[in-house]
């Protein structure tokens, strides 16, 4: 399988469902990073980092002696993050995987759902150990699905559910990828290891409301092209979800996003 056969297209809105959610997840996210203790005039790369990624919280912390690098390979995404960016940070288009950054230049190298998305996990990080600084730190937050449930129930958010899980799966990503994410820390060579797993509770009119929706509909030509749902059938099932979302009684809980990092020796 091809790496990076990422899903997810860039259509109207998906800049939008991306910042929605790195909001939703940015306290957890600084939770991670306070852990590992990323401090002032630290160089960090936040591989696959979107239309901002976390490169915002890292800014924050490393303040104006330190560097922030967000490599993304959409131009259009980095466009986007370049006229919000503080001077502290820079944008750079490259290939998460293959990025031809210079060896152990960073103190920190994060990516998240990279790997879950467009797949390859141990390849995504022996590329990040290869960018990381003796000592320095490698940090990924992926997703496992296992616990996207909606309450009460309903068909057509269960069936969106599994369709995307089944698109990734196809194209090589994994929507369960975090479960056996610290392991592959720990057999990479990785020390220190840190393991923060959360998940989020969604109610009516939070900011990631529309994550199911939105995320499968950033999937439409994808999921038609492998054949998993007919069009049709994939417009109603997205509006049957979305009316029962707004259901004043109908809460959801979120994919477990699974946060591992550790030392390079």
């Amino acid at each position: 399988m091809p790496t990076g056969r990422y899903p997810i297209e860039r259509r109207a809105g998906e800049i939008e469902r991306l910042h929605a959610q790195a909001e939703t997840i940015a306290a957890d996210a600084e939770a991670m990073l306070e852990r590992i203790g990323v401090a002032a005039g630290w160089r960090c790369l936040d591989l696959g980092c979107g239309p901002r990624g976390i490169t915002d919280l890292l800014a924050r912390r490393v303040g104006p002696d330190g560097r922030v690098v967000g490599l993304d390979a959409d131009a259009g995404f980095l466009e986007h993050a370049r006229r919000e960016a503080p001077a502290n940070v820079e944008f750079v288009q490259g290939d998460a995987y293959r990025t031809g950054l210079p060896d152990a230049g960073f103190d920190l190298v994060h990516a998240r759902f990279v790997a879950t998305t467009a797949g390859e996990g141990p390849k995504l990080l022996r590329e990040a150990m290869r960018l990381a600084r003796s000592g320095g730190f490698v940090a990924f937050q992926e997703s496992d699905i296992s616990s996207l449930k909606c309450f009460p129930p309903h068909p057509a958010f269960a069936r969106l559910s599994d369709i995307m899980e089944a698109l990734l799966e196809r194209i090589g990503g994994d929507a369960r990828f975090g479960q056996g994410m610290y392991r592959m820390f720990y057999d990479a060579g990785l020390r220190d290891l840190g393991y923060r797993p959360f998940v989020l509770g969604v109610r009516p009119g939070d900011t990631f409301h529309d994550f199911l929706p939105a995320t499968v509909e950033s999937m439409r030509s994808a999921l038609v092209r492998e054949k998993l749902v007919e069009k049709d059938a994939l417009d109603r099932l997205i509006a049957e979800c979305r009316s029962h979302l707004a259901r004043p009684d109908t809460v959801f809980s979120l994919y477990t996003t699974v946060q591992v990092w550790g030392r390079k020796p």
